[in-house]
């Protein structure tokens, strides 16, 4: 394949790139034409509603939250990992099942020290 005819299959990616862009560009220039711009005090206040604070932003949070934020975020990529397992099992045959059996067994000794410690407490 020439160079030149390899230059030619980014044409459309190129075409998409710039029609993204410039839509976007009329899209924001066009909102900025159109809406309303009738600013006051309590709009340029902090927290632009102008209600008063009732308290400080900055509360503690207990721990628990963001372990259980972290095992989410785990067991959510460990069915990335999967899927692509499950697609490709019948090719990876016994060793593949055993590599995803030491992943789910290591995934579960996470989620059952997590759950020793207290951070797992369902009320």
């Amino acid at each position: 394949m020439s160079d030149e005819a390899m230059l030619l299959n980014y044409v459309p990616i190129l075409l998409f790139i710039g029609l993204t862009i410039a839509v976007g560009a009329v899209t924001l220039l066009l909102g900025g034409l159109v809406r309303p711009n009738r600013p006051y005090r309590a709009k340029l206040a902090p927290y632009e509603s102008g209600s008063p604070l009732f308290q400080d932003a900055q509360v503690q949070f207990p721990m628990r939250y963001y372990i259980i934020a972290m095992l989410f975020v785990i067991f959510d990529i460990e069915i990335v990992f999967m899927f692509p397992w499950a697609v490709a099992f019948s090719k990876l045959g016994l060793v593949g099942l055993v590599e995803m059996a030491m992943f789910i067994a290591i995934l579960v000794v996470g989620f059952w020290y997590a759950w020793k410690k207290g951070a797992l407490e369902w009320d």
